[in-house]
């Protein structure tokens, strides 16, 4: 017989199934318990922290160039057409690393990094504009407010499983069967979300492909199988890339014609 707390907390998490559905910007069913006020406030204390232990770029000139990219695209986000509910920082801060790791982040809060070992790789303005798009929108998207409520239903799974015994079956499972494939269903929507941000800020569309084929090269083919990876691969990514690009030239000769052309460096 099921233990009474066991039951219970199916029970709420049941509950909090029925009331906790929202809608991505591209419109897909999002499962979200975690407040917007709080997600935000852990952003902004990770990226706090983050400033804290990382030297910051002194370079005025790639601290210029980051921000005017920046700039170009968050202030495009009040225009974004979507399909469901977006999350809107009411300011964006933008802080350049100086570090050689190819990366960069935005946090709920609105707090976006960029690192100066990304430069090597994303070349010109519109293949930076394209990371820069696509991370904003994992924030307008609410993807880690997304995340971190689909952990919930997963850690009362695995409570349940391993008082029968199968916990570490169970947590294989759920790994590969629901909590990778979200990630990547998060990466894929903020790629065509980015585009689209990209190219109504006068950036490019097309240089997102380009930028994918530098990854790719600066990779060496060291990455794992997309099924076991949080990321979909170069290849699907470039193929749904390619996919939205009409959508997204469009967008782009209507920034050009509107008089939208970022000239960043």
């Amino acid at each position: 017989m099921m233990r009474r707390p066991v039951l219970f907390a199916i029970a709420a998490t049941a509950a909090a199934l029925v009331t906790a559905c929202a809608t991505s910007p591209l419109g897909r069913k999002q499962f979200i318990l975690i407040s917007d006020d709080s997600i935000n406030a852990q952003g902004v204390a990770s990226y706090q922290q983050m400033q804290k232990e990382m030297p910051a770029s002194k370079d005025g000139r790639i601290n210029g160039y980051v921000n005017c990219i920046s700039n170009a695209i968050t202030a495009q986000v009040p225009t974004l057409r979507e399909k469901g509910e977006l999350a809107v920082p009411a300011a964006w801060e933008v802080t350049v690393f100086a570090s050689d790791d190819v990366n960069a982040f935005a946090l709920p809060g609105g707090k976006i990094g960029v690192f100066t070992g990304l430069l090597k790789v994303a070349s010109t303005q519109d293949q930076l504009a394209a990371v820069i798009g696509h991370e904003v929108s994992h924030v307008l998207a609410r993807h880690s407010a997304e995340r971190a409520s689909a952990d919930l239903p997963a850690q009362l799974g695995g409570a349940v499983a391993s008082m029968y015994g199968v916990g570490q079956l169970y947590g294989m499972g759920v790994n590969a069967l629901f909590l990778l494939p979200y990630s990547r269903s998060h990466e894929s929507e903020a790629d065509l979300l980015g585009l689209d941000l990209m190219a109504m800020a006068g950036f490019d569309p097309r240089a997102s492909i380009t930028l994918w084929q530098n990854m790719a090269k600066a990779s060496g083919g060291q990455k794992p199988p997309e099924m076991l990876s949080t990321h979909p691969s170069d290849e699907t990514r470039m193929h749904d890339l390619n996919a939205r690009m009409k959508v997204a030239l469009d967008l782009y000769v209507t920034a050009k014609g509107q008089g939208r052309n970022p000239k960043c460096g």
